[in-house]
């Protein structure tokens, strides 16, 4: 089951499944997240997402990459 993404998530921290912050959901349009990465970010780490090109420096997060999400965060799957 995917999750759903509103315009609710907007502003939470997107974290890998270990916890660490990697982004923060910018705009949610039409059920995916545009993420405004951290800029400590690794390419290692964008790869593993699949953010290459960025348009605007954010990037899309589609809801069957999601684990969970809470009040706060959104954990993206490994």
């Amino acid at each position: 089951m995917c999750a759903q993404l509103t315009a609710d998530d907007e502003g939470k921290d997107v974290v890998n499944p270990e916890g660490k912050k990697i982004g923060v959901i910018q705009t949610v349009q039409a059920g995916t997240a545009h993420v405004n990465p951290d800029p400590g970010l690794t390419d290692e780490v964008k790869s593993t997402l699949g953010w290459g090109d960025a348009d605007e420096n954010t990037y899309a997060l589609d809801a069957h990459q999601i684990e969970s999400i809470t009040d706060s965060e959104i954990q993206v799957r490994q």
